[in-house]
């Protein structure tokens, strides 16, 4: 039957390929532009749309105002160059687009990790379990793993919706992971599993935010997804600014101004939100300055949203990562003392596992009436995908010393967090060399955020081109290189400073073309618009 089966599905292919040829040169003389008429007649017709009942008259505000520049318009620009590479090779100065514009490991070639590939595998087709090649295709503890966690879910079901916190016995693993890590206990109660950290985010912007008078402490520069969910929530964000001569320093003193601002203003600020490791600016937080946070928070009543996504990537010596719940109870403060969300990501660390959207928030610190509005919004979206579940218990979970598949693991964590290490001081170095140009330790996470010194032509022509400059200069960039990154003026950043975000995710075998070829351009460009 197979045989027959596979015969068809090859006579299928051959026609197919015949009449394709057959039109090949019909279909290459189509533009790109009368291939979208054809999607779309009505607009060869000159249709504007007028009579459609949405418009940007009466589309949700709110929505107009979030911005999200880490896929904006200059990400865009990229895709189309990328197409016409495709499909007219030779027509620009490079050969292939560099996304160095958002940290995505496994696009740029990141290889998965295997342990978690294999568990997730044998879970996603539990027949495999009862073959015996399984257990030469897969590693013992891999077998037991899934086990373990197939036993787990209802009928053994991947493809079933889940309590809507996230399967218990997931949770259950994951508080442990947690408890190990910051030696006090963890419940697993508290923990929402969601697809990535994002939706958890927007989770509790919907539960802080009622009006714009409700406002959000959020640093300057930031993750857009703070600032595009608190506008689409209709909150205030309430900025506070990091200062970059300290390396990117958080200071207690600059969040008591801002809020005292805001108060002013009569914004009634709920939430503070700290980023350790920082994005995009890169910086571990000592646990003294976290302690003066919890502090401040705990002084001002307010929540803080702690986002740890990067917590595995640190590359200094002299620095490591302390989650605020570990540093608040280190302090005595226990579950009644402080309201803090932890957020958590399998997109990021050493996995890199972005399109699996894993990840969860631990919620601890609110009342039983509160828990009770947060599930709520957890089940109006019923679950997050078993996918994502499974990660986000591994990644809390992995092989131990003993383990059939611990070496091959730890082989693999080092491997990439070194090579990640090394592109950043590779990186950080050629930026500190350009003129104009100065860079920040890269102490964590998967950025760097360097700072550049404009000449008064380069910002004349930006104005004249109706963009910021740093956009300007981005665009310049990826015009002559195909190297893409983000403005600084996605993230936010101090009035007349000018900044970008490069992430440190190229394979390192092209990390030294990159400088190269960065190196070049900048020197272009700065004889271009010098004086």
């Amino acid at each position: 039957m197979r045989r027959f089966v596979a015969d068809k599905v090859k006579n299928l292919i051959n026609r197919t390929r015949t009449t394709c040829s057959s039109h090949t040169n019909v279909l290459q003389r189509i533009t790109s532009s009368q291939f979208l008429s054809t999607l779309h007649p009505s607009d060869s017709m000159g249709s504007d749309y007028s009579s459609t009942p949405v418009t940007l008259n009466n589309v949700n505000p709110k929505v107009l105002k979030c911005e999200y520049a880490v896929r904006g318009e200059i990400v865009n620009i990229a895709q189309k160059l990328q197409q016409d590479l495709k499909e007219n090779p030779g027509s620009h100065p490079f050969d292939e687009i560099l996304y160095c514009n958002i940290g995505n490991p496994q696009s740029l070639a990141q290889q998965p990790i295997t342990f978690f590939r294999e568990v997730l595998a044998l879970c996603d087709h539990p027949l495999i379990l009862d073959k015996s090649e399984t257990q030469g295709l897969f590693s013992a503890d891999s077998i037991e793993r899934a086990f373990q966690i197939l036993d787990q879910i209802p009928g053994r079901a991947t493809g079933a919706y889940s309590h809507s916190q996230g399967i218990k016995g997931l949770r259950d693993t994951i508080a442990s992971g947690i408890e190990a890590r910051d030696g006090f206990p963890a419940d697993p109660n508290d923990i929402f599993l969601t697809d990535g950290a994002s939706p958890a985010v927007h989770m509790m912007m919907q539960l802080l935010i009622g009006s714009e008078n409700d406002g959000i402490l959020c640093p300057i520069p930031q993750y857009p997804l703070y600032s595009a969910s608190i506008a689409l929530h209709g909150g205030t964000l309430v900025p506070y600014y990091l200062d970059e001569e300290t390396g990117w320093g958080l200071e207690v003193s600059e969040l008591l101004n801002q809020l005292k601002t805001a108060k002013s203003k009569g914004v009634n600020v709920r939430a503070l939100v700290v980023i350790n490791p920082g994005n995009p600016t890169g910086q571990v937080l000592a646990e003294a300055n976290q302690r003066e946070i919890v502090e401040f928070c705990k002084k001002e009543g307010l929540v803080l949203l702690a986002d740890e996504v990067y917590q595995e990537n640190v590359y200094v010596p002299e620095k490591q990562f302390h989650s605020f719940k570990k540093v608040a109870r280190s302090m005595g403060f226990g579950e009644k003392d402080i309201s803090l969300v932890s957020f958590q990501s399998v997109s990021k660390g050493f996995y890199g596992e972005c399109g699996k959207r894993g990840g969860y928030m631990e919620v601890t610190g609110f009342s039983p009436e509160i828990r009770e509005q947060i599930y709520k919004v957890a089940s109006v979206n019923l679950c997050s995908n078993i996918s994502g579940q499974i990660l986000a218990s591994l990644v809390m979970s992995p092989p131990k010393v003993g383990d059939e598949s611990y070496e091959s693991f730890a082989a693999e964590k080092e491997g990439i967090l070194s090579s990640l290490a090394r592109r950043a001081k590779t990186l950080e170095d050629a930026f500190n060399s350009l003129e104009g140009i100065t860079c920040n330790k890269a102490e964590g996470a998967m950025y760097l955020f360097p700072c550049i010194n404009l000449p008064g032509k380069a910002i004349k022509a930006a104005e004249e081109a109706k963009t910021a400059p740093d956009a300007f200069y981005a665009k310049r960039l990826l015009n002559a290189t195909g190297i893409v990154v983000v403005p600084g003026s996605g993230f936010g950043q101090r009035p007349g400073t000018w900044h970008f975000r490069c992430t440190i995710l190229p394979q390192e075998e092209k990390i030294p073309a990159i400088v190269s070829h960065l190196t070049e351009f900048h020197k272009q460009f700065m004889d271009e618009f010098r004086g």
